[in-house]
């Protein structure tokens, strides 16, 4: 029976620890702390670290030294007499106590502390030559490290600026390296002191030939790096000159993170301190416009439409209906009602008369000539009425209905009689007038 193949375990990468120049447990107590707090410390560079243990590689709290002031020994709280195991860390900003286990660990932490810090050896401490030749060695590592960093106190300002910066920010220090002016990749210091009130500043030349720099002063000194031209100003003014470090712990700008509209990424969006906030706007119907795009016009006032300017409405495409043509009525016409002039005349809607391919022709009426009386008045009502019946131009002959046929036949019926009527009281009176006159028989 074959066995199932397991893969070859591979030992998990152990995370490599930090180098440092010296490190051992240190108990230590910030301002903020009411009691000692032990850690695995080591020292690297201007820094000292701390951990919880000795196989972490990730540090817990750090210190810089490049604003260290001095060390000094201090004893217990309560008590006159110095055990040899406690020491205070004196910083621009603050001051940490440190408790070790012995004389000889103070002494070495001291030793390594002011060898990064002065860039020599001390000479004044309890040390054993094993412990010298180990800061020596520690010596030659800082200094190799400073020859290819720049210090914190080097900034890339013009001499306006660096001047301006040590005005506006004197608690961040007082001394202040910059790009040198002549191009050749020397630099310059720039210090600032108060003498009487009075702000002195003064610019010192820093010359590079070859791998030291060269501080051009009366009697020139020839340093290996940049850290150590600052530690030649700190020291040659008694302390009095310190590195220029900005306070980038807090911001002096507000900002919040944004929604980007456009991709929807989050993005980092700066606050003008100088712009008020405004009122907020009255939202108006329709979508808000894109930020950055266009402006939109500003809504025009519409006014309302009259009946009179209104279009007529679009007729039916599938209905063969047309609009018959003619000229307005006059206002003159019978039993119509003329429009005021100041009262606005609403149209009514006109009927749609059907079209017809073809209109039958009027009958014709067989023209007699009017006579005086009756004969004339009716002919007259009847000419009347028949005018209108066939001169409206907006009914034509499709709207006579058989009722106004009939009565039209009646019409006529009814003058042909009094036509044949007054002919026989013609003929009549003729006779009676024949009779009456003998000599008209002859």
């Amino acid at each position: 029976m074959a066995l199932a193949l397991t893969p070859p375990r591979v030992p998990k990468p152990k995370s490599s620890l930090p180098s440092h120049y010296h490190e051992s447990f240190l108990e230590k107590k910030g301002p903020r702390d009411r009691d000692y707090k032990k850690f695995w410390a080591g020292l690297q560079g201007l820094t000292l670290y701390f951990y919880n243990s000795y196989r972490d590689s990730q540090y817990m709290e750090k210190l810089d030294l490049g604003v260290f002031v001095k060390l000094t020994d201090e004893a217990p709280w309560g008590s006159s007499h110095d055990p040899g195991t406690h020491f205070c860390l004196v910083l621009r900003n603050q001051e940490i106590k440190f408790k070790v286990e012995s004389l000889e660990s103070r002494e070495m932490w001291k030793g390594f502390i002011l060898t990064v810090v002065e860039l020599r050896v001390p000479s004044n401490l309890t040390l054993l030559p094993g412990h010298l030749y180990m800061m020596a060695e520690a010596l030659a590592k800082e200094e190799a490290r400073r020859a290819l960093e720049m210090p914190s106190c080097f900034l890339k300002v013009s001499r306006l600026e660096a001047q301006l910066l040590l005005e506006r920010h004197p608690e961040c220090g007082n001394l202040l390296l910059r790009p040198s002016g002549d191009g050749a990749g020397g630099v310059s210091v720039s210090t600032l002191q108060t003498l009487n009130g009075t702000p002195v500043v003064r610019h010192y030349k820093v010359k590079r030939e070859g791998p030291k720099y060269v501080i051009d002063v009366e009697e020139p000194f020839s340093c290996t790096s940049l850290d150590a031209v600052v530690n030649y100003f700190v020291s040659h003014s008694n302390k009095k000159l310190m590195p220029f470090l900005l306070d980038d712990d807090y911001e002096k700008v507000i900002g919040y993170v944004e929604a980007d509209k456009e991709n929807g990424e989050s993005v980092w969006v700066t606050a003008s301190a100088t712009s008020a906030p405004s009122a907020p706007s009255a939202p108006g119907p329709g979508p808000a416009p894109p930020r950055g795009g266009p402006k939109q016009l500003p809504p025009s006032s519409i006014a309302p439409v009259s009946s009179q300017d209104k279009l007529p409405p679009l007729l039916n495409q599938d209905e063969n209906y047309v609009i018959p043509t003619g000229d307005a009525p006059a206002a003159n016409y019978v039993n119509q009602d003329v429009p005021s002039p100041s009262r606005p005349v609403v149209p009514k809607p006109r009927k749609l008369a059907m079209f017809q391919a073809k209109p039958p022709k009027p009958p014709t009426v067989p023209k007699s000539e009017p006579k005086k009386g009756l004969n004339s008045g009716l002919a007259r009502k009847l000419a009347v009425s028949s005018a209108q019946a066939f001169s409206s131009p907006t009914t034509g002959l499709a709207d006579v209905t058989a009722e106004l046929k009939g009565k039209l036949q009646r019409r006529l019926a009814l003058e042909h009689a009094a036509e044949c009527t007054g002919d026989q009281q013609a003929n009549l009176q003729v006779w009676h007038i024949s009779q009456a006159d003998p000599s008209s028989q002859n």
